[in-house]
Protein backbone atom coordinates (compact mmCIF):
# COMPACT_ATOMS: atom_id res chain seq x y z
CA UNK A 1 0.00 0.00 0.00
CA UNK A 2 1.18 3.48 -0.88
CA UNK A 3 1.32 5.60 2.10
CA UNK A 4 3.05 9.47 1.02
CA UNK A 5 3.07 13.22 2.14
CA UNK A 6 3.05 15.85 -0.63
CA UNK A 7 2.66 19.82 -1.07
CA UNK A 8 0.00 19.50 -3.48
CA UNK A 9 -2.31 16.54 -4.67
CA UNK A 10 -4.00 16.90 -7.87
CA UNK A 11 -6.92 14.80 -8.14
CA UNK A 12 -7.30 13.37 -12.20
CA UNK A 13 -5.11 13.12 -14.82
CA UNK A 14 -7.13 14.80 -17.28
CA UNK A 15 -5.24 17.85 -19.55
CA UNK A 16 -6.11 20.40 -16.55
CA UNK A 17 -4.86 17.81 -13.82
CA UNK A 18 -1.49 18.06 -15.95
CA UNK A 19 -1.39 21.51 -16.52
CA UNK A 20 -2.03 22.27 -12.99
CA UNK A 21 0.72 20.19 -11.96
CA UNK A 22 3.15 21.72 -14.43
CA UNK A 23 1.98 25.05 -13.23
CA UNK A 24 2.51 24.21 -9.41
CA UNK A 25 6.00 22.60 -10.73
CA UNK A 26 7.13 25.73 -12.30
CA UNK A 27 6.26 28.15 -9.61
CA UNK A 28 7.48 25.94 -6.43
CA UNK A 29 10.12 23.65 -8.08
CA UNK A 30 11.13 22.15 -4.88
CA UNK A 31 7.72 20.67 -4.11
CA UNK A 32 6.40 17.60 -4.04
CA UNK A 33 3.57 17.14 -6.62
CA UNK A 34 1.47 13.62 -6.97
CA UNK A 35 -1.24 13.18 -9.39
CA UNK A 36 -3.99 10.60 -8.77
CA UNK A 37 -5.58 8.83 -11.84
CA UNK A 38 -7.95 5.86 -11.29
CA UNK A 39 -7.63 4.76 -14.72
CA UNK A 40 -4.64 2.75 -16.13
CA UNK A 41 -3.67 6.08 -17.83
CA UNK A 42 -3.77 9.38 -17.72
CA UNK A 43 -6.35 11.02 -20.18
CA UNK A 44 -8.45 8.08 -20.89
CA UNK A 45 -11.73 10.17 -20.72
CA UNK A 46 -12.89 13.55 -21.66
CA UNK A 47 -9.20 14.84 -22.53
CA UNK A 48 -8.14 11.69 -24.55
CA UNK A 49 -11.94 11.59 -26.39
CA UNK A 50 -12.64 15.04 -26.87
CA UNK A 51 -12.47 16.63 -31.40
CA UNK A 52 -9.16 17.98 -31.36
CA UNK A 53 -10.50 21.34 -32.64
CA UNK A 54 -8.48 24.20 -30.94
CA UNK A 55 -11.01 26.70 -30.59
CA UNK A 56 -10.74 30.58 -31.45
CA UNK A 57 -12.97 32.27 -28.75
CA UNK A 58 -15.64 33.91 -30.34
CA UNK A 59 -18.85 31.86 -29.16
CA UNK A 60 -18.59 33.09 -25.60
CA UNK A 61 -19.79 36.77 -24.46
CA UNK A 62 -16.49 38.86 -23.49
CA UNK A 63 -16.76 38.39 -19.45
CA UNK A 64 -16.50 35.12 -19.67
CA UNK A 65 -13.64 33.06 -18.89
CA UNK A 66 -14.22 31.09 -21.42
CA UNK A 67 -13.67 33.98 -23.71
CA UNK A 68 -10.50 34.85 -22.66
CA UNK A 69 -8.86 31.80 -22.04
CA UNK A 70 -9.75 30.50 -25.25
CA UNK A 71 -8.45 32.86 -27.15
CA UNK A 72 -5.46 32.61 -25.25
CA UNK A 73 -5.52 29.14 -24.97
CA UNK A 74 -5.59 29.05 -28.81
CA UNK A 75 -2.53 30.76 -29.22
CA UNK A 76 -0.53 28.86 -26.44
CA UNK A 77 -1.54 25.25 -27.33
CA UNK A 78 -0.66 26.21 -31.01
CA UNK A 79 2.62 27.49 -30.15
CA UNK A 80 3.45 24.61 -28.00
CA UNK A 81 2.27 22.24 -30.83
CA UNK A 82 4.84 23.76 -32.98
CA UNK A 83 7.69 23.83 -30.93
CA UNK A 84 7.00 20.04 -29.67
CA UNK A 85 6.56 19.20 -33.22
CA UNK A 86 3.26 17.74 -32.59
CA UNK A 87 0.51 17.42 -35.49
CA UNK A 88 -1.47 20.19 -35.70
CA UNK A 89 -3.83 20.83 -38.84
CA UNK A 90 -4.03 24.85 -39.50
CA UNK A 91 -7.42 24.01 -41.66
CA UNK A 92 -9.79 27.14 -40.12
CA UNK A 93 -12.91 27.29 -39.60
CA UNK A 94 -16.26 28.64 -41.58
CA UNK A 95 -19.69 29.09 -39.62
CA UNK A 96 -22.40 28.93 -42.36
CA UNK A 97 -26.13 29.81 -42.07
CA UNK A 98 -29.08 28.12 -42.91
CA UNK A 99 -31.47 30.63 -43.68
CA UNK A 100 -32.37 33.94 -43.07
CA UNK A 101 -33.24 33.24 -39.62
CA UNK A 102 -29.39 32.70 -38.71
CA UNK A 103 -27.90 35.79 -39.78
CA UNK A 104 -28.47 37.70 -36.24
CA UNK A 105 -26.69 35.03 -34.96
CA UNK A 106 -23.52 35.13 -37.35
CA UNK A 107 -24.00 39.29 -36.44
CA UNK A 108 -23.87 38.15 -32.66
CA UNK A 109 -20.69 35.58 -33.20
CA UNK A 110 -19.00 38.78 -35.01
CA UNK A 111 -20.02 41.01 -32.19
CA UNK A 112 -18.51 38.20 -29.70
CA UNK A 113 -15.12 38.00 -31.78
CA UNK A 114 -14.58 41.81 -31.70
CA UNK A 115 -15.10 41.97 -28.11
CA UNK A 116 -12.94 39.36 -27.03
CA UNK A 117 -9.88 40.09 -29.66
CA UNK A 118 -10.42 37.14 -31.77
CA UNK A 119 -9.78 37.50 -35.72
CA UNK A 120 -13.11 36.50 -37.46
CA UNK A 121 -14.13 37.44 -40.73
CA UNK A 122 -17.53 38.16 -42.25
CA UNK A 123 -17.37 37.03 -45.96
CA UNK A 124 -20.17 36.59 -49.13
CA UNK A 125 -21.24 33.20 -50.10
CA UNK A 126 -18.48 32.99 -52.97
CA UNK A 127 -15.55 34.11 -50.50
CA UNK A 128 -16.93 30.94 -48.25
CA UNK A 129 -16.63 28.43 -51.57
CA UNK A 130 -13.21 29.93 -52.36
CA UNK A 131 -12.15 28.54 -49.20
CA UNK A 132 -14.55 25.08 -49.49
CA UNK A 133 -16.21 24.51 -52.77
CA UNK A 134 -18.96 21.92 -51.51
CA UNK A 135 -19.83 24.19 -48.66
CA UNK A 136 -23.52 25.66 -48.26
CA UNK A 137 -24.61 29.10 -46.79
CA UNK A 138 -27.34 31.83 -47.39
CA UNK A 139 -26.23 35.19 -48.57
CA UNK A 140 -23.04 35.09 -45.98
CA UNK A 141 -20.42 33.22 -43.62
CA UNK A 142 -18.05 34.17 -41.31
CA UNK A 143 -14.56 32.32 -41.36
CA UNK A 144 -12.06 31.87 -38.32
CA UNK A 145 -8.41 31.20 -40.16
CA UNK A 146 -6.97 30.53 -36.13
CA UNK A 147 -9.33 27.97 -36.06
CA UNK A 148 -7.24 24.43 -36.18
CA UNK A 149 -7.20 20.74 -35.29
CA UNK A 150 -4.52 18.90 -32.81
CA UNK A 151 -4.55 14.82 -32.06
CA UNK A 152 -5.40 14.99 -28.35
CA UNK A 153 -3.65 11.72 -27.67
CA UNK A 154 -0.53 13.38 -29.09
CA UNK A 155 -1.04 16.57 -26.69
CA UNK A 156 -0.91 14.25 -23.61
CA UNK A 157 1.48 12.13 -24.72
CA UNK A 158 4.00 14.85 -24.60
CA UNK A 159 2.39 16.66 -21.32
CA UNK A 160 3.24 13.77 -19.38
CA UNK A 161 6.61 13.83 -20.55
CA UNK A 162 7.04 17.24 -19.61
CA UNK A 163 5.32 16.10 -15.92
CA UNK A 164 7.61 13.47 -15.27
CA UNK A 165 10.67 15.42 -16.38
CA UNK A 166 9.05 18.20 -13.55
CA UNK A 167 9.27 15.06 -11.16
CA UNK A 168 5.49 15.47 -10.97
CA UNK A 169 4.86 11.60 -9.05
CA UNK A 170 1.86 10.16 -11.58
CA UNK A 171 0.25 7.28 -9.98
CA UNK A 172 -2.13 5.84 -12.13
CA UNK A 173 -4.77 2.98 -11.16
CA UNK A 174 -4.95 4.65 -7.79
CA UNK A 175 -8.81 5.54 -6.92
CA UNK A 176 -9.95 8.75 -4.40
CA UNK A 177 -11.78 7.00 -1.76
CA UNK A 178 -12.40 9.06 0.60
CA UNK A 179 -11.36 11.86 2.78
CA UNK A 180 -9.84 11.49 6.32
CA UNK A 181 -8.57 13.48 8.96
CA UNK A 182 -5.28 14.90 8.26
CA UNK A 183 -5.10 13.19 4.07
CA UNK A 184 -7.37 11.16 2.15
CA UNK A 185 -7.57 7.64 1.27
CA UNK A 186 -6.65 6.01 -2.27
CA UNK A 187 -7.36 2.68 -3.45
CA UNK A 188 -3.55 2.69 -2.78
CA UNK A 189 -3.09 3.81 0.51
CA UNK A 190 -3.98 6.96 2.30
CA UNK A 191 -1.71 10.65 0.83
CA UNK A 192 -1.04 13.42 3.03
CA UNK A 193 -1.19 16.42 1.29
CA UNK A 194 -0.62 19.83 1.98
CA UNK A 195 -3.02 21.41 -0.57
CA UNK A 196 -5.60 19.13 -2.18
CA UNK A 197 -6.55 20.28 -6.12
CA UNK A 198 -9.99 18.10 -7.70
CA UNK A 199 -9.66 18.04 -11.40
CA UNK A 200 -11.83 14.85 -11.67
CA UNK A 201 -14.11 15.11 -14.43
CA UNK A 202 -17.44 13.59 -14.24
CA UNK A 203 -16.87 12.83 -10.37
CA UNK A 204 -15.78 16.36 -9.63
CA UNK A 205 -18.74 17.29 -7.58
CA UNK A 206 -18.58 13.80 -5.63
CA UNK A 207 -15.14 15.08 -4.68
CA UNK A 208 -15.92 18.41 -3.80
CA UNK A 209 -19.03 17.57 -1.46
CA UNK A 210 -16.64 15.01 0.60
CA UNK A 211 -14.90 18.55 1.40
CA UNK A 212 -18.22 20.68 1.95
CA UNK A 213 -18.51 21.96 -1.47
CA UNK A 214 -20.24 21.32 -4.74
CA UNK A 215 -23.83 21.74 -2.29
CA UNK A 216 -25.16 23.53 -5.48
CA UNK A 217 -24.27 21.36 -8.49
CA UNK A 218 -24.22 18.31 -9.56
CA UNK A 219 -22.49 16.39 -12.93
CA UNK A 220 -24.71 15.78 -15.37
CA UNK A 221 -23.71 13.59 -18.47
CA UNK A 222 -24.13 14.02 -22.02
CA UNK A 223 -22.52 11.21 -24.40
CA UNK A 224 -21.10 12.87 -27.62
CA UNK A 225 -20.64 10.47 -30.81
CA UNK A 226 -18.61 10.98 -33.68
CA UNK A 227 -19.42 9.68 -37.36
CA UNK A 228 -16.24 9.28 -39.73
CA UNK A 229 -16.29 9.47 -43.56
CA UNK A 230 -14.48 7.09 -45.35
CA UNK A 231 -12.41 7.91 -48.40
CA UNK A 232 -14.25 10.47 -50.54
CA UNK A 233 -13.07 12.27 -54.20
CA UNK A 234 -13.86 15.56 -52.71
CA UNK A 235 -12.77 16.08 -48.93
CA UNK A 236 -13.98 19.05 -47.22
CA UNK A 237 -10.87 20.72 -46.30
CA UNK A 238 -12.01 23.58 -43.20
CA UNK A 239 -14.38 22.53 -40.62
CA UNK A 240 -17.87 24.15 -40.94
CA UNK A 241 -20.33 24.60 -38.22
CA UNK A 242 -23.95 25.71 -38.26
CA UNK A 243 -24.51 28.66 -36.14
CA UNK A 244 -25.12 27.71 -32.75
CA UNK A 245 -28.02 28.40 -30.20
CA UNK A 246 -26.51 30.40 -27.70
CA UNK A 247 -29.13 28.90 -25.07
CA UNK A 248 -27.06 26.27 -24.25
CA UNK A 249 -23.69 25.14 -24.57
CA UNK A 250 -23.53 22.39 -27.61
CA UNK A 251 -22.69 23.42 -30.93
CA UNK A 252 -24.58 21.22 -33.45
CA UNK A 253 -23.89 18.57 -35.18
CA UNK A 254 -20.56 20.38 -37.91
CA UNK A 255 -17.73 19.00 -39.78
CA UNK A 256 -14.49 18.39 -37.91
CA UNK A 257 -11.12 17.74 -39.98
CA UNK A 258 -8.74 16.08 -37.92
CA UNK A 259 -5.26 16.59 -37.41
CA UNK A 260 -4.55 13.90 -40.34
CA UNK A 261 -7.12 15.19 -42.37
CA UNK A 262 -9.79 12.94 -41.43
CA UNK A 263 -13.68 13.75 -41.84
CA UNK A 264 -15.46 13.52 -39.14
CA UNK A 265 -19.71 14.45 -38.47
CA UNK A 266 -20.87 15.02 -34.88
CA UNK A 267 -21.02 15.07 -32.01
CA UNK A 268 -24.39 14.34 -30.60
CA UNK A 269 -24.80 15.79 -26.98
CA UNK A 270 -27.74 12.72 -25.55
CA UNK A 271 -28.27 12.53 -22.18
CA UNK A 272 -26.11 9.79 -20.23
CA UNK A 273 -27.60 7.49 -17.79
CA UNK A 274 -24.53 7.43 -15.96
CA UNK A 275 -21.31 9.15 -15.77
CA UNK A 276 -19.53 6.67 -17.60
CA UNK A 277 -22.45 6.05 -20.23
CA UNK A 278 -19.92 4.89 -23.08
CA UNK A 279 -21.43 1.84 -24.83
CA UNK A 280 -24.53 -0.34 -23.83
CA UNK A 281 -23.91 -1.82 -20.41
CA UNK A 282 -19.88 -0.90 -19.67
CA UNK A 283 -19.50 0.91 -16.76
CA UNK A 284 -22.86 0.40 -15.42
CA UNK A 285 -23.43 1.66 -11.89
CA UNK A 286 -27.53 1.58 -10.41
CA UNK A 287 -26.68 4.29 -8.15
CA UNK A 288 -25.63 6.60 -11.09
CA UNK A 289 -28.41 5.32 -12.96
CA UNK A 290 -31.04 6.44 -9.93
CA UNK A 291 -29.54 9.75 -9.79
CA UNK A 292 -29.23 10.84 -13.28
CA UNK A 293 -32.29 9.15 -14.66
CA UNK A 294 -34.57 10.88 -11.44
CA UNK A 295 -32.87 13.97 -12.22
CA UNK A 296 -33.19 13.85 -16.52
CA UNK A 297 -37.25 13.02 -15.97
CA UNK A 298 -37.69 15.75 -13.60
CA UNK A 299 -36.37 17.96 -16.00
CA UNK A 300 -37.94 16.33 -19.26
CA UNK A 301 -41.34 16.92 -17.08
CA UNK A 302 -40.73 20.71 -16.07
CA UNK A 303 -38.80 21.61 -19.47
CA UNK A 304 -35.98 23.59 -17.85
CA UNK A 305 -33.84 25.16 -20.65
CA UNK A 306 -35.63 23.65 -23.08
CA UNK A 307 -34.33 19.86 -22.26
CA UNK A 308 -37.87 17.82 -23.62
CA UNK A 309 -36.78 19.05 -26.98
CA UNK A 310 -32.91 18.86 -26.41
CA UNK A 311 -33.20 15.63 -25.26
CA UNK A 312 -35.54 14.02 -28.27
CA UNK A 313 -33.56 15.78 -30.78
CA UNK A 314 -30.36 14.21 -29.44
CA UNK A 315 -31.78 10.98 -29.17
CA UNK A 316 -32.59 10.78 -33.23
CA UNK A 317 -28.68 11.44 -33.81
CA UNK A 318 -28.35 7.88 -32.75
CA UNK A 319 -29.43 7.10 -36.17
CA UNK A 320 -26.74 7.47 -38.84
CA UNK A 321 -29.37 8.87 -41.64
CA UNK A 322 -29.94 11.59 -39.15
CA UNK A 323 -26.87 12.44 -38.29
CA UNK A 324 -25.79 12.56 -42.79
CA UNK A 325 -29.16 14.74 -43.09
CA UNK A 326 -28.00 17.38 -40.91
CA UNK A 327 -24.22 17.53 -42.13
CA UNK A 328 -25.92 17.88 -45.65
CA UNK A 329 -27.36 20.76 -44.59
CA UNK A 330 -23.99 22.37 -44.66
CA UNK A 331 -22.08 20.79 -47.08
CA UNK A 332 -23.39 19.56 -50.98
CA UNK A 333 -22.75 16.50 -52.45
CA UNK A 334 -23.21 14.53 -49.44
CA UNK A 335 -23.01 10.38 -49.88
CA UNK A 336 -24.78 8.43 -46.92
CA UNK A 337 -22.66 5.78 -48.00
CA UNK A 338 -19.50 7.49 -47.18
CA UNK A 339 -20.57 7.64 -43.24
CA UNK A 340 -20.42 4.14 -41.73
CA UNK A 341 -18.23 4.02 -39.06
CA UNK A 342 -18.88 5.60 -34.98
CA UNK A 343 -16.18 6.97 -33.55
CA UNK A 344 -14.70 6.28 -29.73
CA UNK A 345 -17.91 7.97 -27.94
CA UNK A 346 -17.15 10.72 -25.15
CA UNK A 347 -19.04 11.90 -22.49
CA UNK A 348 -19.06 15.46 -21.03
CA UNK A 349 -19.24 16.69 -17.70
CA UNK A 350 -21.46 19.21 -17.17
CA UNK A 351 -22.12 20.99 -14.25
CA UNK A 352 -26.08 21.55 -13.53
CA UNK A 353 -26.98 24.05 -10.89
CA UNK A 354 -29.54 22.68 -9.20
CA UNK A 355 -30.98 25.59 -7.30
CA UNK A 356 -31.50 27.40 -10.23
CA UNK A 357 -32.23 24.51 -12.63
CA UNK A 358 -29.86 25.84 -15.36
CA UNK A 359 -26.41 24.36 -17.18
CA UNK A 360 -23.77 26.00 -16.10
CA UNK A 361 -22.10 27.76 -19.62
CA UNK A 362 -18.47 29.33 -17.78
CA UNK A 363 -16.10 27.57 -16.07
CA UNK A 364 -16.67 26.74 -12.34
CA UNK A 365 -14.60 26.44 -8.98
CA UNK A 366 -14.62 26.42 -5.13
CA UNK A 367 -12.13 26.17 -2.97
CA UNK A 368 -10.64 27.08 0.42
CA UNK A 369 -7.29 26.85 2.53
CA UNK A 370 -7.02 23.36 1.56
CA UNK A 371 -8.53 22.41 -1.17
CA UNK A 372 -9.50 23.88 -4.78
CA UNK A 373 -12.07 21.79 -6.73
CA UNK A 374 -12.65 22.48 -10.60
CA UNK A 375 -16.45 21.51 -10.98
CA UNK A 376 -16.57 22.38 -14.47
CA UNK A 377 -14.25 22.50 -16.86
CA UNK A 378 -15.84 21.22 -20.37
CA UNK A 379 -15.52 22.55 -23.91
CA UNK A 380 -13.37 23.93 -24.51
CA UNK A 381 -11.42 23.10 -21.44
CA UNK A 382 -8.96 21.39 -23.96
CA UNK A 383 -8.28 24.19 -25.54
CA UNK A 384 -7.95 26.49 -22.73
CA UNK A 385 -6.02 24.41 -20.62
CA UNK A 386 -3.12 25.77 -20.12
CA UNK A 387 -3.83 30.03 -18.74
CA UNK A 388 -6.91 28.41 -17.54
CA UNK A 389 -4.52 26.91 -15.00
CA UNK A 390 -2.45 29.53 -14.47
CA UNK A 391 -5.71 31.25 -13.40
CA UNK A 392 -6.74 28.72 -11.41
CA UNK A 393 -3.38 28.73 -9.64
CA UNK A 394 -3.71 32.37 -8.76
CA UNK A 395 -6.51 31.23 -7.04
CA UNK A 396 -5.37 28.83 -5.08
CA UNK A 397 -1.76 30.45 -4.28
CA UNK A 398 -4.57 33.72 -2.93
CA UNK A 399 -6.60 30.81 -0.70
CA UNK A 400 -3.70 28.86 0.78
CA UNK A 401 -2.18 32.16 2.04
CA UNK A 402 -5.15 32.18 4.22
CA UNK A 403 -7.16 35.05 2.47
CA UNK A 404 -10.40 32.96 3.14
CA UNK A 405 -13.14 30.65 1.77
CA UNK A 406 -14.30 31.14 -1.69
CA UNK A 407 -16.95 30.10 -3.14
CA UNK A 408 -17.93 29.65 -6.95
CA UNK A 409 -15.13 32.09 -7.79
CA UNK A 410 -15.99 31.96 -11.75
CA UNK A 411 -16.78 34.22 -14.87
CA UNK A 412 -19.97 35.90 -14.75
CA UNK A 413 -21.32 33.00 -17.51
CA UNK A 414 -21.35 33.48 -21.22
Amino acid sequence: MYQSNCDFLIIGGGVVGLCLALEASRRYPTSRITIIEKEAKCGFHASGRNSGVLHAGFYYTADSLKARFTRDGNRALTSYCQERGLRINRCGKLVVARDATDLPGLDELLRRAQANGVELHAIDRQAARDIEPRVKTYERALFSPSTSSINPGEVMASLINDAVAAKVTILTGTRYLDRRPGGIRTSRGDIAPGYVINAAGLYADRIAMDFGFSRDYRILPFKGLYLYAQEDARPVRTNIYPVPDLANPFLGVHYTITADKKVKIGPTAVPAFWREHYRGFANFNLAELMEIVGREMGLFLRNDFGFRRLALTELQKYSKAKMVSLASRLVSDVDARNYTQWGEPGVRAQLFNIRERRLEMDFRFEGDGGSFHVLNAVSPAFTCAMPFSRYLFDQVERLSAGQGREAAISGSGG
